[in-house]
């Protein structure tokens, strides 16, 4: 009985070495995270975090990540103790997080995206009829921001414009659709493009200039009326037709469209011939923080998935924008605007939503 009892003992423990073998390589090949990290970021980088992909890729290197969306600029006002990362949209409110979380150091920046124009195939015709705008392929084009910012001033609408009066949707003051400057990045980098090219290519910096600048941007921006917290709302509303026909957005929202297999006949991209980039920027909060900020900027499988998400990695020209109908692989002919401080910047967006 003992010899029986012996060998019974040893198969079941030759078979929990098997089976512990076996569980081993099992959550080896899927990838078990082992440390949580919690943050806060733009609503623009919510399909990114929740990407099965992106999760398993994290995974494998040992990481889950919780992530809550916020408007950029709002989050200087949330309490972000207990977090491990913030991940606004642009340098600007990441370095108001930094300085009131005493965050020294440089600030990672893996990923960036310009601010483009998405605009139904008919206000794109239009405009660049009118010599607002240029259309180099049926779904793409440039914007003329001096031009455009023209027509604003003069409250031109679309009624005045040659061609536009086939179009019974094309009716109103001519403007883009921008999100709130005063809670969203992407709404602060458009007062940041349009005070440049309004301030005669320089960055605005002085009262005076602010003074000089502020009645255009308040102008571009009452016009809207109620505005939009996130441009990831702004851009689902203007893909299911609702709506203005321009709408200020993310190059990395329509990447991100077109990779998931839609191509709308009635969507042309317009790249402003003066824009603003959004450098994502990491604020770590922790160590952990840091550690998913250079898992993000370094590590291959994860570089491709941002190229996938329509997010351009730093140091990485190449590989980007298989549909170039669309999007340009290379940003030629696009002239990179300078951004104001933050103070200047917050004080433009107060004024502007005056």
């Amino acid at each position: 009985m003992r010899r029986i009892a012996g060998i019974v003992l040893a198969v079941l423990l030759i078979g929990g070495v098997v089976a512990a073998v076996v569980a081993g390589r099992s959550s080896e090949d899927s990838g078990t995270a082992t440390k949580t990290v919690r943050g806060v970021i733009g609503s623009e980088k919510a399909e990114f975090f929740e990407d099965p992909n992106v999760v398993k890729a994290l995974a494998a290197k040992g990481w889950t990540v919780r992530a809550e969306t916020s408007g950029s600029w709002a989050m200087e006002g949330l309490d972000l103790r207990g977090y491990d990362f913030a991940f606004p949209s642009s340098q600007a409110p990441a370095g108001e997080l930094a300085a009131k979380y005493k965050v020294r150091g440089t600030l990672p920046r893996p990923f960036y995206s310009p601010l483009v124009v998405v605009a139904h195939k008919s206000a794109a015709e239009v405009l660049a009829g009118n010599g607002l705008a240029t259309l180099d392929e049926d779904h793409r084009g440039v914007l003329k921001m001096a031009s455009y910012l023209d027509a604003a001033r003069a409250d031109r609408t679309w009624q005045q414009l040659k061609g536009a009066k086939k179009y019974g949707e094309l009716t109103g003051t001519l403007y883009l659709s921008s999100t709130d400057p005063e809670t969203s990045s992407s709404g602060a980098l458009y007062l940041a493009a349009a005070s440049y090219v309004a301030n005669g290519g320089k960055v605005v910096a002085s009262a005076a200039e602010v003074g000089r600048t502020t009645p255009l941007l308040h102008k571009l921006v009452s016009v809207q009326g109620a505005q939009q917290s996130s441009t990831d709302a702004a851009f689902r509303d203007f893909v299911s037709g609702a709506g203005n026909p321009l709408v200020l957005v993310y190059e990395s929202q329509v990447a991100s469209l077109l990779a998931d297999g839609q191509h709308p006949d009635d969507l042309v991209v317009l790249y402003p011939d003066t824009t603003v980039n959004s450098d994502h920027t990491v604020v770590p909060l922790t160590e952990g923080g840091q550690a998913l900020a250079e898992l993000l900027s370094t590590d291959p499988r994860l570089r491709k998935l941002e190229v996938r998400h329509g997010f351009r990695p730093q140091g990485e020209a190449t590989g980007f924008a298989s549909d170039t109908s669309y999007l340009q692989q290379e940003l030629t002919g696009v002239r990179q605007a300078p951004v104001p401080t933050s103070a200047v910047l917050h004080e433009l967006a107060r004024r502007a939503r005056g």
